[in-house]
């Protein structure tokens, strides 16, 4: 759960972004940020849904941990600003329910449901080693795609079922880092250590 609230600030920021600019790819080494699979999802268990699985990340990409490539924008200008955190966390759950909506609306087998969340779990979880500084990218949110939001659903509040155009590959193509946070190389990776520790420990406490 707590995996799934910090990814949607990737989403949320995209509405102050505004226009999308063009990238400037920053020179820096891009790391790989996992280990892949080699497993082939695609008709997987004679499932139609599951047709084209592969085609999104790869099928040695399961969760965009291997063939990630970050390249920042340094055309836009992002800073953070602190709301209230019960603004923010019922902004996650908006987002968070969205996605619940989306895997059981658009989706009817169950077994691709499940794969379809594993899939974005994992994914989304990347996002922690962005936070704690030890994934070897910046910590931003890809504006191209986050841009997208507002497409999601159709004025009647229904889900679109338009093609926006982009594969899981394009992930980190047009990164924004977002500016003015209190990350001191000095002393933030134990106090950011120790805020993960106690968020599992919470969730860990309820089970």
């Amino acid at each position: 759960m707590f995996a799934k609230l910090a990814s949607t600030l990737l989403v949320a920021s995209a509405f102050i972004a505004g226009t999308i600019a063009k990238p400037v790819p920053v020179s820096r080494d891009i790391l790989p940020r996992g280990h892949g699979s080699s497993i082939s999802f695609n008709h997987w268990g004679g499932l139609s849904s599951f047709d084209n699985f592969d085609n999104f990340y790869g099928v040695d990409n399961f969760d965009s941990s291997v063939h990630f490539s970050q390249v920042v924008d340094t055309t836009q200008t992002l800073v953070c600003h602190t709301v209230e955190i019960e603004i923010i966390q019922q902004r996650l759950l908006v987002l968070q329910e969205m996605a619940k909506r989306i895997i059981t609306e658009q989706i009817c087998e169950v077994e691709t449901q499940t794969v379809v969340f594993e899939q974005f779990h994992a994914s989304l979880g990347l996002f922690r080693n962005d936070l704690h500084r030890t994934s070897g990218h910046q910590v931003g949110f890809d504006s191209a795609i986050a841009g997208h939001f507002s497409d999601v659903c159709l004025p009647d509040g229904s889900l679109s079922t338009d093609n926006f155009g982009f594969s899981g590959t394009d992930l980190g193509s047009h990164s924004v880092v977002v500016g003015g946070s209190n990350w001191n190389d000095a002393t933030s990776p134990a106090s950011v250590s120790a805020a993960s520790g106690a968020a599992n420990f919470a969730v860990s406490s309820l089970h």
